[in-house]
């Protein structure tokens, strides 16, 4: 039979793999008697674990939401999925968390166990991340949306498009997406009677929960592709279709934003917009991949401007 403290960690390591337990389970797993069980639980309690029990024959316990946040206990993997985490966050990705972040990890460091670290270190040395964004996102308007999301809590908000243009908006939240660079939230517009995509970080006002809605099905199945373009759609000024010589999978993970379509295993449709034909011309020559112009002209005479330039430039 284990010691006490050895059962105590033993036992708290199975209400954190899992929400509810009955008695009989418990005990079997811990080779204890019932008796046993229930004064293991209650030293728990005093170290400030909210441990729930239903009486009855098919009673058991549950681990509950307390005031305090108690110790957790994690396995390997966990350990290092949270240590990078919290190494991304301290770099800045979510704005207000970097703090605590640092303080978090400074803790984890000192208890991480020397093959846990070597695990780390190895990932830290081949992975490479995109930038972050420009503007981090509040952590405080993240919270807010994602339990306004979670309760179905209709939310208003000030918001500014692209081109700066202000609107109020009443929402009821469906999703938070994260695409590595940006978080949108994917939202019902009451007034627009439609799905729409918001980018956060254009959220100018701290978002107010209102009333409960009904939950409504999705706008789509894969929600990020559905988030990102929603959002490059929305920008109306300019827009293009251009053929890019790459296979889809790289152009994606080589140019984030616009939306992607393969044509075949080595070349794919590209459509984005931007705020003049002339930007996105010179977008398309820092991607350094050969692709031909669908449409419009105006994209065409944008770059033939573009070459004239250049042919300028390096005359002799």
């Amino acid at each position: 039979m284990l010691e006490t403290s050895a059962r105590l960690l033993q036992l708290l390591s199975l209400f954190q793999s899992r929400r509810y337990w009955t008695g009989a389970d418990l005990a079997g797993r811990l080779s204890v008697t019932p008796r046993t069980l229930r004064r293991d639980v209650d030293k728990l309690r005093t170290l400030g674990y909210p441990i729930h029990s239903c009486p009855g024959a098919e009673g058991g316990y549950q681990m509950g939401a307390g005031r305090d946040m108690p110790p957790l206990l994690l396995d390997d993997d966990e350990a290092v999925a949270v240590f990078i985490g919290l190494r991304q966050a301290a770099s800045g990705g979510v704005e207000g968390v970097e703090e605590a972040s640092v303080r978090a990890l400074a803790k984890m460091e000192q208890i991480l166990p020397p093959r846990l670290g070597r695990r780390v270190a190895a990932l830290q040395s081949v992975v490479v991340t995109q930038p972050l964004p420009e503007k981090p996102v509040d952590a405080k308007t993240l919270t807010v949306l994602a339990g306004a999301c979670r309760d179905q809590e209709a939310l208003k908000f000030q918001y500014f498009d692209h081109a700066g243009t202000f609107s109020e908006r009443t929402v009821e939240p469906y999703r938070l997406v994260h695409t590595g660079r940006r978080w949108y939230l994917v939202a019902w517009d009451v007034h627009r009677e439609d799905w729409r995509t918001f980018r956060l970080d254009r959220i100018k006002s701290r978002p107010a929960a209102g009333a409960r809605f009904a939950a409504r099905p999705g706008p789509a199945g894969d929600l990020a592709s559905f988030a990102t373009e929603g959002y490059w759609r929305s920008i109306e000024n300019c827009r293009a279709r251009v053929k890019f010589q790459l296979p889809m999978e790289e152009a994606l993970r080589r140019y984030p934003g616009g939306i992607f379509t393969p044509v075949d295993t080595e070349s794919c449709i590209w459509e984005a917009s931007g705020t003049s034909f002339d930007r996105l011309a010179m977008h398309l020559g820092w991607m350094g991949v050969d692709f031909t112009v669908d449409g419009p002209p105006e994209l065409l005479e944008a770059i033939g401007r573009l070459q004239d330039r250049y042919r300028r430039a390096t005359a002799t």
